[in-house]
């Protein structure tokens, strides 16, 4: 099995195109540390990040001191249908001050000038079945291999080339190009390195490196130079005082320790340590293979190139690998890759659909503890979360609005009504303690997190009032949409939003389920249990669609790339076939009218749109929507184009390839749901269920030839075929059961 995403030409580094050319490099990293390489032959750049490098510190109190007297008056206002009357005062009291939170930053670039003459016979390659970055060319007649990768193991970023015939090159490489002000430049006994300061009060950090080869190398402050090598290989370390280091002697041991260890060891352990989650969970689609043929140019034909969408989930592996490790950082809006130093939407953590996106694939392609650092995160947010509700809202609990930061800001972000002012942040990232869970059986987990569960329900039941003998929220908004109001005035601002009630009932359904579990059943949780009969279940409006806000309003854009009322189709399982078949209707009725009027236009949207497909069984739209995903919304460097670039629409969309193969909520693990017609045959290994059973299935011809399933612990387990009703499997443990 080969996966690989290659280009027959470089990124363009020419200064006016060396942004654009980002979307043609090729992202490497390690969980905390970043790189883009753009492989030319002989003027080559590789843009560094590290994922703790933010503008600003942490800390700061940004919610208004109004909002905690004005909030309520916001929701009344609502109620009667001033809704102009109450935007202006949710603008003019509610908005934080100020209303930005941190935002992420890039490392700047290193630039290599090698002495190469013209070039020929150029590949650039991104292995993924190694995680190592490849770019081979000719020059002068003779072969010449580089390779790029970020060490885990190491933690050093390794760059080397080798003249395949022992041919004589050199090479300058510079680190001094800085847009910060506050930075300087030394040597010592490593190499060089260049020390920013980041501004308003945020971290400095450190980028060094080194080299080494069999030729001569002398260093200068702003890099060094090689001569007469038919080897060179460079080492780059980068740390923030973040992590509270001395960044400068952490950088110089990693290094120091690189150099004894030496290229190819620490190259293999790379390539170990990669490969022990990569090969985890194996794709492999049937039909004619276009693997000679350059990925930018298989991209506009992927309706009849299966392999192009097998490629796709081997890539989002890859950079879940890349970004997110238990002992870093959650993935941002762009994994750790980005090239600005005030990048769209701030680089942030997005979590009214973003971030959560980013791991849905986790579970699936069994992958679960890549997903801690968005638990670790939890931690970080809730003393701010709790701060938030109390001074924002007067209430106790934990909330956050729909972004955070490094810091774990949770107070509302901007100044834009349709996103702005809404409480679910905090909510709906709990609802993944719920999904670790559900594939791990993780209880020491589950104790571990089931508190800050507790306090993000808390706060709803404090927060929620009633009306018309339901519980609502408000004031809220359906995300970045906006309605028509009966009066005639558009609004986004609102009370009980589908997609709220829809979270709330998952987490407090959750927190009663698993306090029971836990024996930590309190006051909390008998408070819930009353109020959980009184949150709304989703009504079906007047052109037969899930109704979105609380009155059946239509929208101001109908083809608007949120869709979060489908909440309870996709990632929940609040609306199914067995349980809630003329919902299910409803949500068919929804997302046809979206893509109808020119939905899932963004790359984040469309994977959404695939894994709804999947739920709604219907592989042939769901093979349509990863197709559209590939041709509209891919850079040719396989990123997710939203554009511009975020990472969420390649999780997702690898999240939705999954989807289609096996499903597993409600209690029924059902194998090939939703098989894209083009996908004939194939095979899929070691993909996990809920409750924790790993399968290997086989098919050809759409239809299962084999099936096995795999469980660590003993138990009975509901298992469908296809279309077919479930069956009942008593699985034994550590014992291969065949189910086909």
């Amino acid at each position: 099995m080969s996966a690989r995403i290659w280009l027959d030409h470089p990124a363009d580094t020419g200064s006016e195109a060396f942004k654009e050319g980002w979307n043609s490099a090729y992202p490497i990293g390690n969980g905390s540390v970043g790189g883009m390489v753009y492989g030319d032959p002989i003027n080559d750049i590789v843009q560094l990040n590290e994922e703790t490098v933010w503008v600003g510190g942490g800390g700061r109190n940004r919610v208004n001191p109004k909002a905690r007297e004005s909030w309520k008056r916001c929701r009344e206002l609502l109620l009667e249908g001033k809704i102009a009357e109450a935007e202006e005062l949710c603008k003019s009291d509610l908005y934080a001050v100020p209303d930005q939170q941190r935002y992420y930053d890039t490392c700047g670039h290193i630039r290599f000038h090698w002495t190469h003459d013209e070039y020929s016979d150029y590949v650039r390659e991104l292995d993924l079945e190694d995680g190592v970055c490849r770019v081979k060319f000719k020059a002068g007649g003779k072969e010449y291999l580089r390779e790029y990768f970020v060490s885990y193991p190491d933690q050093v970023m390794a760059i080397r080339e080798i003249s395949i015939s022992g041919e004589k090159f050199g090479c300058r490489a510079d680190i001094s190009e800085r847009d910060n002000p506050d930075y300087s430049l030394d040597i010592n006994g490593c190499g060089c390195y260049v020390t920013v300061k980041q501004p308003e009060g945020g971290c400095e950090y450190a980028v060094m490196a080194t080299a080494e080869g069999d030729g001569c190398v002398i260093f200068s402050e702003k890099g060094f130079e090689a001569y007469d090598c038919s080897e060179l290989t460079v080492y780059i370390a980068i740390r923030s005082d973040f992590h509270g280091d001395d960044i400068l002697q952490w950088c110089e041991d990693k290094l120091e320790a690189a150099a004894e260890k030496g290229y190819e060891p620490i190259r293999a352990d790379h390539i170990a340590d990669y490969k022990g989650y990569f090969d985890r969970c194996r794709l492999s689609l049937g039909g004619d293979g276009f693997e000679k043929v350059p990925t930018d140019q298989r991209l506009a034909n992927a309706d009849n190139d299966p392999k192009l969408a097998e490629l796709y989930y081997d890539y989002g592996k890859y950079l879940l690998i890349s970004c997110s490790r238990p002992d870093t950082k959650p993935a941002n809006l762009q994994g750790i890759w980005n090239k600005d130093h005030t990048p769209p939407w701030g680089s942030k953590f997005t979590v009214n659909i973003n971030t959560e996106m980013n791991y849905w694939l986790c579970g699936a392609a069994n992958l679960s503890e890549l997903e801690m650092p968005l638990f670790e995160h939890l931690k970080t947010m809730l003393p701010y979360g709790k701060r938030v509700a109390e001074d924002m809202y007067g209430l106790h609990g934990f909330v956050a609005h729909h972004n955070t930061d490094l810091f774990g800001d949770c107070a509302p972000q901007d100044q834009w009504m349709p996103a702005t002012v809404w409480a679910m942040g905090a909510a709906w990232l709990c609802t993944h303690i719920k999904t670790h869970y559900e594939f791990t059986g993780d209880r020491d987990f589950l104790r571990e997190y089931i508190g800050i569960l507790k306090e993000a329900c808390r706060f709803f039941t404090e927060y929620m009032f009633e009306h018309d003998g339901m519980l609502l929220t408000g004031p809220s908004t359906s995300p970045e949409n906006t309605y028509l109001h009966p009066s005639g005035e558009s609004g986004s601002l609102c009370v009980g939003p589908t997609m709220d009630s829809m979270i709330i009932r998952e987490i407090f359904e959750s927190c009663l389920e698993y306090s029971k579990l836990l024996s930590v059943e309190d006051d909390l949780t008998e408070k819930i249990e009353k109020m959980l009969p009184k949150i709304p279940k989703p009504k079906i409006g007047k052109y037969g669609q899930i109704m979105e806000w609380a009155e059946d309003y239509d929208e101001v854009e109908p083809g608007h790339r949120h869709i979060s009322h489908l909440w309870g189709l996709y990632p929940s399982d609040q609306l199914s076939y067995e349980k809630t078949p003329e919902l299910m209707k409803a949500a068919r009725v929804t997302l046809e009218r979206r893509l109808s009027n020119g939905g899932g236009h963004t790359g984040w949207s469309r994977a959404w749109i695939i894994n709804m497909w999947a739920r709604l069984r219907d592989g042939e739209k769901a093979g349509e929507n990863i197709s559209a995903l590939l041709k509209r919304s891919t850079y040719p460097n396989f990123l997710d184009m939203h554009p511009p670039f975020q990472i969420d629409g390649n999780f997702g969309g690898s999240a939705g390839i999954l989807e289609t193969l096996l499903q597993s909520q409600g209690g029924v693990i059902t194998l090939l749901p939703s098989l894209p017609p083009s996908w004939k045959s194939g095979s899929v290994k070691g993909i996990r269920a809920r409750g924790g059973l790993i399968f290997d299935i086989v098919w050809e011809n759409g239809r299962i030839v084999s099936a096995e399933a795999l469980s660590k612990n003993p138990g009975k387990f509901k298992i469908a075929i296809m279309q077919g009703q479930p069956k009942e499997y008593e699985i034994e443990a550590d014992k291969a059961a065949k189910i086909v």
